[in-house]
């Protein structure tokens, strides 16, 4: 196992923030209203776990492709929807990422272009940085474009949204965050491995990782937006109850949701080492995010 695994990913998260830094379009961009929004929220104080599992796949196996342009499409695409998502007409929420939404700093009609923008910057850079392996390419902007589209991400927040007002269910639970939440993950993963030409039983077992690695996150977001401070989240706490969200300790309770955090880990260990190669970062990875809650 890696000895200095924070260190490791600190790193990871640096080169995603220069890349980030790098590859967005310059401030002074005209119209710069428009590329102020997008930087703010870009490179406000987020955790980077998805364009990060997307470097430690690709880290997987031996590859001469740089990941950095996938990686800053993937946060793009985060971005965009923690954008939406803080509207007033979905969480209406003032703290995301340790700063003020970006509705709230640059107006509602801003922040919706803003993560427009986003959205389709995330497309432009794979199809900019990759023209010269067009099927990695290919295959990159339809695990992104499904992850985030109208049956996983999109489908997985309508569904959020219709079931505030409802009796808890285990069976929308489960849709809302294999969708909502596991999908972009898996993207991330499978992304990451596409560029080592890796076969497609191998990509698979990366989207299923994908999905327990995202329930894991999710699971233990429900349980510190009821335990933990707005300063340790970075955004604002309690929303899921002042909002009525299907969350996991709402359905099943505090016991119950450790207990899933726990099962989903074990499960995500096992599909690492099944996947292989140079998996110590991953397994840290994984162990890192129960830990959240210690």
């Amino acid at each position: 196992m890696i000895m200095d695994f924070k260190s490791i990913l600190k790193n990871r998260q640096n080169q995603i923030n220069q890349a980030i830094s790098d590859l967005l379009p310059k401030l002074n961009t005209e119209p710069p209203e428009i590329h102020e929004a997008m930087h703010y929220s870009m490179q406000g104080m987020g955790k980077r776990l998805r364009p990060v599992l997307l470097l430690a796949a690709r880290d997987l196996f031996p590859s001469s492709i740089d990941p950095l342009p996938a990686a800053v499409a993937v946060e793009c695409l985060h971005t965009y929807s923690l954008i939406h998502d803080d509207l007033p007409c979905m969480d209406n929420s003032h703290l995301r990422r340790g700063q003020t939404t970006s509705h709230v700093k640059f107006g509602e009609s801003t922040a919706l272009l803003a993560g427009d923008a986003l959205l389709t910057y995330a497309f432009f850079l794979i199809s900019k940085h990759y023209k010269d392996v067009p099927k990695i390419a290919c295959e990159m902007i339809y695990d992104l474009s499904l992850a985030g589209g109208s049956t996983q991400l999109i489908g997985g927040q309508i569904e959020d949204l219709k079931h505030q007002n409802l009796p808890p269910s285990n069976e929308k639970l489960e849709f809302i965050h294999k969708n909502k939440t596991s999908a972009l993950f898996s993207a991330s993963l499978t992304m990451g491995l596409r560029m080592t030409n890796a076969t497609e039983e191998k990509v698979e077992i990366a989207r299923r990782l994908g999905f327990h690695i995202g329930l894991i996150f999710q699971i233990v977001d429900d349980i510190l937006d009821i335990t933990s401070s707005a300063d340790s989240l970075g955004k604002t706490p309690g929303l899921d109850i002042q909002n009525n969200t299907l969350t996991y300790p709402k359905v099943h309770g505090m016991k119950t949701s450790l207990e899933k955090v726990a099962e989903h880990t074990k499960t995500a260990i096992n599909l690492c080492k099944e996947l292989g190669g140079r998996n110590e970062f991953l397994l840290e990875f994984i162990a890192s995010l129960e830990h959240r809650l210690t």
